[in-house]
């Protein structure tokens, strides 16, 4: 990400982002007082639904309609200028909307205790398949890999670095 002073927007633009954050997270925290506390237990799931949901909104192209007034979806940059070109950078960034997704899934969960169960699981549960996409394109790179070097072990050496 560049600097502040490489980029067509003023530190207020983070500051107004910043603001609108904490006033949502105060407000959380305000409003979930004499309420149940969620139970430890419960924080995995609602990581792995953070991830689920961050990754959606920054990567997938069914959220494109969400970044593309803030976000240049050829070119996968901020738009615009300002606070339009701050929220662009928020919506490419995995990390920052994991901390909005996470604020909107532990209110959800706080306010709405079933409701926010429920949405958990199934984002853990997308995160989950993700992993197990990931170990498996692994694994077959892998005997991909082994079955090359099998037929022809002239190509250990490069073959094996690669992998």
């Amino acid at each position: 990400m560049d600097p502040v002073d490489r980029t067509p927007t003023e530190p207020s633009d983070y500051a107004a982002l910043s603001a609108i954050y904490g006033a949502l997270l105060a407000g959380t925290a305000v409003s979930a007082r004499g309420r149940e506390p969620i139970p430890t237990a419960e924080l995995p799931a609602l990581a792995a639904a953070s991830f689920a949901l961050s990754k959606l909104v920054v990567h997938e192209k069914v959220e494109s309609w969400m970044r593309r007034p803030f976000v240049d979806e050829t070119q996968r940059r901020p738009k615009g200028r300002r606070l339009r070109y701050a929220i662009g950078e928020l919506l490419l960034c995995t990390r920052c909307t994991g901390a909005w997704s996470s604020l909107g899934l532990v209110a959800l969960r706080i306010h709405s205790p079933a409701a926010g169960r429920a949405v958990s699981t199934v984002l853990a549960a997308s995160a989950g398949n993700d992993m197990l996409q990931a170990g498996f394109q692994w694994l077959c790179a892998h005997a991909t890999t082994e079955q090359k070097v099998a037929s022809d072990p002239a190509i250990l050496p490069g073959v094996r670095d690669a992998a």
